[in-house]
């Protein structure tokens, strides 16, 4: 069963309108409605805030601040990382509800719960609330600059950190010596994860048990982060998610709105749900990417790489999300090499605040931009020195394996250069010129990129799953990762299946409930197979034992003489127990394990990218786009695929249209919904044709797979900037809109 595409087993309900998501089921009888009152400003002192109409409005129950929060003694939202800084992270407190000060628009400064939305709506717009503009910065630059008005008393300078790797001086040195230096400033532009389904959350106590059903990634994280902030144990709470309409990172981390929907329950009794409207989501979840950088990268006479040298400046917003601050240093750094050999790197990483919602991580978390900022560079490169990018990248790409980067990240499987070989013909490069004219004589542009890539994939090391078979013939699989549309619950049974050899149909799937979930680290990082396949095939081997071990001692026999085959356990006289027959008299028959696995894994490839460029408008059109990518063992293919279609598709997305957008002056939000965030559709783009080699399994793992998320996402935004940039024959910035591209072919004429 290990390789086949079989088709998705949650389809069935999802297409029949079945799925139950946390909006779609009936609420419990006496649920209340809760609705955040937010800010209109970006940055402003908070004085009094007049609740008496609204708590005097029909249907109100209850109406909080950040005061009654601090007087129930509810803390700040913690942020995790912990980073080895030369100007160690700086973390202020992050209230759940706004206190003394609002440093975003949207950020949350109160909470009306009533017996309807609409009540609690019509409540919200009596709450009169006394602010004092102050100045606003937008963006990270502005933010460190001298005079800069404060965002925190913490954070003088507005500096979250100043963390670095590699070593300067060997790259000083290359420099010094190489035969050519290219020198560009590239930028990451923020933009939001914008998952179909909004932030939702219902809060009740079941049996005097604090209860949160949620839509998010990672039950036991956000169940940790939300029991810090208000002080109590994880153990007393529990939190559990249906359906996830989609996560991308942004649902991988506790939210206010958590905290005072909990509390909120806690003071009456009576069960409470939220649903964000999708503005609400713009302006007050969370954005991903955000990276400003300087890159120099450093060849010599024959165009071999000897060093490079980012420096690069993150976003952060205005307050530290969980896993923001590490998006802007650690993860970059593991893969700013890509696929390529560079004796020497530096690598200086800053992180600012500003008046903007915060960062937090979005799908490839920080590989997207360094995997950016190499192949671009080498584009540049290429550009500068009149050579074949394909040439450069060729001959610079790792050859001998294992090989440890410049910063450390031991590399131990791919065949990069094959990769970039074999997507060159998919994509008929050599057959370029021969397009190329044909556009010209249409009167438009056309451009070809080839890029690389390499993720460093792993997410939380180490992952929990339990297998427990069952009298009736059943086999419940309970995991800590964690599906919110990936389709674990095929590939998942699928892999229980194929390890004990019995039908599909037979395994019970278990996720995202703490009560029922032992631990685990759900979602991110491209890590379900990798750390949680891992856990599913030892807790396979753990039940295996245990029934082997049992049907030995009910059938009279050696263990070792026992054969197992299609759920059962046989003698050469044919006299046997089935998984089913031992758990009946065994009462419990179970395999539980907890792995400490922290390797990582390479999933790798090469794309190509092929548009053309109408230069009276500047619009793109896409044409073709080839993937030829390694992602180890495939447990089903078909998944796999779909997974990075997925992900080129977001990629494709920040290249040409996607942009979180604060005016430069107030901060206010540009960019609020669907009418001024651009997402492609699928007008927008080309059949994606992903060839997946399976020539390089890793041996991080007993499955030999690699991580497939994330790695579409990491690999499409170079290939389509190459494209762009060979087809305008200037430097673009991503997103390459219609005007940008425009006036790019102006600076050319």
């Amino acid at each position: 069963m290990f390789g086949q595409s079989i088709r998705r087993l949650e389809d069935d309900r999802f297409l029949r309108g079945q799925g139950r998501y946390v909006s779609d089921a009936a609420p419990p009888p006496g649920t209340l409605h809760a609705v955040f009152l937010r800010s209109p400003h970006a940055h402003a002192g908070l004085g009094a805030i007049g609740l008496d109409a609204a708590r005097a409005a029909p249907g109100v129950h209850l109406v909080l601040t950040g005061e009654d929060l601090r007087a129930a003694g509810i803390g700040s939202l913690p942020c995790l990382p912990i980073l080895d800084a030369d100007q160690p992270l700086i973390i202020p407190p992050r209230p759940a509800l706004a206190q003394d000060r609002v440093r975003h628009v949207g950020e949350a400064v109160a909470c009306i719960i009533a017996e309807s939305r609409a009540q609690a709506e019509d409540a919200a717009e009596l709450i009169e609330v006394d602010y004092t503009p102050l100045d606003a910065i937008s963006t990270p630059e502005a933010a460190i600059a001298p005079g800069a008005v404060q965002l925190h008393a913490v954070a003088p300078g507005n500096l979250a950190f100043r963390w670095q790797r590699g070593d300067a001086a060997a790259v000083a040195a290359a420099m010094a010596r190489a035969a050519h230096v290219s020198t560009r400033h590239l930028l990451n532009q923020r933009v939001t994860c914008a998952p179909i389904e909004p932030r939702a959350a219902l809060a009740h106590q079941v049996d005097g048990v604090l209860t949160l059903e949620l839509n998010g990634q990672n039950m036991h994280a956000i169940r940790a982060q939300i029991a810090t902030a208000m002080g109590i144990a994880p153990e007393s709470m529990h939190l559990h998610a249906p359906d996830v309409g989609g996560g991308f990172g942004v649902k991988n981390v506790a939210f206010g709105e958590h905290v005072v929907l909990l509390h909120a329950t806690r003071l009456l009794g009576r069960p409470i749900r939220w649903v964000a409207q999708m503005g609400e989501d713009f302006a007050a979840s969370a954005h991903g990417r955000g990276m400003a950088a300087t890159a120099r990268l450093a060849l010599d006479a024959e165009g071999r790489f000897l060093a490079l040298e980012v420096k690069s400046l993150s976003e952060l917003g205005a307050y530290l999300s969980s896993n923001g601050p590490y998006c802007a240093s650690h993860t970059p750094a593991t893969a700013l090499s890509g696929i390529y050999a560079i004796p020497a790197v530096h690598f200086v990483a800053e992180g600012a605040f500003s008046n903007t919602a915060p960062m937090e991580a979005y799908r490839g978390a920080g590989k997207p931009e360094a995997n950016y900022i190499i192949e671009m560079m080498i584009e540049a490169a290429a550009q500068d020195t009149g050579r074949d990018a394909q040439v450069l990248r060729e001959l610079n790409a790792i050859a001998a394996l294992p090989h440890r980067s410049a910063l450390g990240q031991e590399i131990r499987d791919g065949d990069f250069v094959a990769r970039l070989v074999e997507c060159a013909a998919l994509a008929d490069r050599a057959g370029f010129p021969a397009r190329r004219a044909r556009s010209e004589a249409q009167g438009k542009r056309r451009g070809f990129g080839l890029t690389g890539f390499l993720e460093t994939a792993r997410g939380a090391p180490g992952e929990w799953a339990r297998l427990r078979a069952t009298p009736d013939g059943l086999v419940e699989l309970a995991i800590g990762t964690q599906s919110n549309g990936q389709g674990h619950e095929t590939s998942f049974p699928q892999y229980v299946a194929h390890l004990l050899d019995i039908p599909i149909e037979a395994i019970r799937y278990v996720q995202a409930d703490t009560a029922r979930v032992v631990r685990g680290s759900g979602h991110g990082g491209a890590r379900s197979l990798h750390m949680g396949g891992e856990a599913m095939r030892q807790a396979a081997g753990a039940l295996l034992a245990h029934a082997r071990s049992v049907a030995a001692r009910l059938l009279q026999s050696m263990p070792d003489a026992l054969h197992y085959a299609a759920g059962r356990f046989s003698l050469p006289d044919g006299r046997g127990l089935t998984l089913a027959e031992i758990a009946a008299e065994e009462g419990a028959l179970e395999g539980e394990v907890a792995h400490a696995v922290d390797l990582v894994t390479f999933p790798n490839g090469a794309h190509a990218a092929e548009l053309e460029v109408d230069i009276e408008t500047g619009e793109v059109t896409l044409l073709r786009y080839t993937a030829v990518d390694d992602y180890g063992r495939l447990l089903n293919p078909m998944l796999a695929r779909g997974q990075v279609q997925g992900g080129v598709a977001q990629g494709i997305g920040q290249a040409l249209m996607e942009r979180i957008a604060y005016d430069a002056e107030s901060a206010q939000l540009l960019s609020a919904g669907f009418m001024d965030y651009a997402m492609p559709r699928a007008a927008d783009l080309p059949d994606l044709r992903v060839e997946l080699r399976e020539d390089q399994p890793t041996a991080a793992n007993g499955l030999g797979v690699k991580g497939t998320g994330q790695a579409g996402c990491i690999a499409a935004p170079q290939a389509i900037m190459a494209a762009i940039r060979d087809a305008v024959g200037a430097d673009v910035q991503m997103p390459a809109t219609p005007e940008a591209i425009w006036r790019a072919l102006g600076s050319r004429n």
